[in-house]
């Protein structure tokens, strides 16, 4: 199993000598993550390059990307063989942001809808409301204390309508970026052709078939997604969409390519 095979050891390479072109400043996320189409730092470019990127803040979001790619990939590369098992990471990579940019636009509407009601409308309990829906922590809490005080200060009034507008220019401009939606679907893959495969876990000292440990996941990635705290950074609709396109690959290449598995 720790055979590695030649694509998945240059995807590795690739991805972490992106990673350390990351830290020293080389690569910047403004130009490379991938941003809303909407945006004005999106560039066609980014639906390949964020596949790349990780986030620099914790070396733990490239390790369990990685981690996945060396322990689940060899076994996907040697069965299908190299050229296929890359075409296979790269479609479900993109089909990841795909479902990612489409959950995205929806939220984003929803976003400025509360944005503009709030500046038609504001007040402390609505300031407070917005802040706690989209801000985890930092957003000026002082703030919203001196406002309840005074709350027909415009000046009060008019601060918090710019607190907003921040907020929501960041949420907006916020990138993606990882291999995540590539991974998961290489793990999709892996649940697909080898169901019945006994996987031992690091936090799970019972063996568990693989069908199951991909149910699980995909299970958590589905409620996580539609219950997301503020805070919550990970892109759960992209590793969905990863394991979607995954699922659709595989039975494809099955139906078209082979009789018995």
């Amino acid at each position: 199993m720790f055979n590695i095979t030649p694509m998945v050891r240059n995807l590795l390479i690739i991805n972490v000598v992106v990673y350390l072109l990351q830290l020293s400043g080389v690569i910047g996320v403004r130009d490379f993550a991938l941003h809303y189409f909407a945006s004005d730092y999106f560039k066609p470019v980014q639906l390949l390059s964020h596949m790349f990127m990780h986030d620099t803040r914790s070396w733990g979001h490239i390790f369990s990307n990685m981690f996945s790619l060396f322990i689940f990939g060899p076994m996907l590369e040697r069965f299908w063989g190299a050229q296929r098992f890359l075409i296979f990471y790269l479609i479900t990579g993109l089909g990841a942001s795909i479902l990612y940019t489409g959950v995205r636009a929806y939220e984003l509407n929803k976003l400025e809808e509360e944005t503009v009601y709030y500046i038609e409308n504001p007040s402390p309990l609505a300031f407070a409301n917005y802040m706690d829906e989209h801000v985890d922590e930092g957003f000026r809490r002082d703030l919203a204390v001196a406002y309840k005080k005074n709350v027909n200060d415009p000046r009060y009034i008019e601060a918090t309508i710019d607190q907003v507008k921040e907020v929501y220019v960041a949420i907006y401009n916020s990138p993606l970026v990882g291999a995540s939606g590539a991974v998961f679907g290489i793990l999709m893959a892996f649940g697909l052709l080898f169901p019945n495969l006994e996987l031992f876990l690091l936090f799970l000292p019972i063996p568990i078939k693989a069908k199951y440990f991909v149910l699980f996941y995909g299970a958590y990635e589905l409620y996580a997604g539609f219950n997301r705290v503020p805070g919550d950074n990970v892109a759960h609709f992209a590793h969905l969409g990863g394991m979607l396109f995954a699922y659709i690959l595989v039975r494809m290449w099955q139906r078209n390519d082979y009789s018995n598995y």
